[in-house]
């Protein structure tokens, strides 16, 4: 069988496939969870970037990185610190947004972008890759970042004990 070296990692007569995924992961629930290893399963490589967020969390990125690679060890981490401000459905926010993406993966040839969100049409057309819906209808891990920090006792069982005693330390 014929083998070709791709990224330093060999692979065997099939497409070599690079997910991607994206988040505040502010906190990191079992929804979170559930999307990396969703993703995991289906390609060869995940690039999970996460975002520095201070307007919403006091949680440091450092610290929200940590969690996921203490979980996923294979995953390539990206801290995507200075990401814009402006969000939203609007061509003005998604433009700005999905060039951030594009500068901060470039190198990599991502397949497949990986989330539960409205905005994977729009970042999987810039990426050139497919578009993987995860849960969006939050029906197996009906969770959500802002519904976890409304009430983290009340969704406590969502979250890794790990990342609750973290967010208990930095209340």
């Amino acid at each position: 069988m014929k083998y070709k070296k791709i990224n330093s990692e060999y692979n065997m007569d099939r497409k070599y496939k690079i997910g991607l995924t994206i988040g505040k992961f502010a906190p990191f629930h079992k929804g979170h969870q559930f999307l990396i290893e969703t993703a995991l399963s289906r390609v060869d490589k995940l690039i999970v970037m996460i975002y520095d967020c201070p307007e919403i969390t006091n949680i440091p990125l450092s610290v929200r990185a940590g969690w996921i690679k203490k979980l996923y060890h294979g995953v390539v981490i990206i801290e995507a610190y200075g990401s814009p401000k402006k969000i939203g459905k609007d061509e003005e926010a998604i433009k700005a947004q999905t060039d951030y993406i594009l500068g901060k993966v470039s190198g990599y040839k991502i397949t497949h972008f990986f989330s539960s969100e409205w905005y994977g049409k729009y970042v999987s057309k810039v990426l050139g890759a497919e578009n993987v819906l995860v849960d969006a209808d939050r029906k197996k891990f009906p969770i959500s970042g802002s519904l976890s920090r409304s009430d983290i006792e009340k969704y406590k069982d969502m979250i890794n004990q790990d990342v609750y005693r973290d967010l208990m330390a930095y209340k």
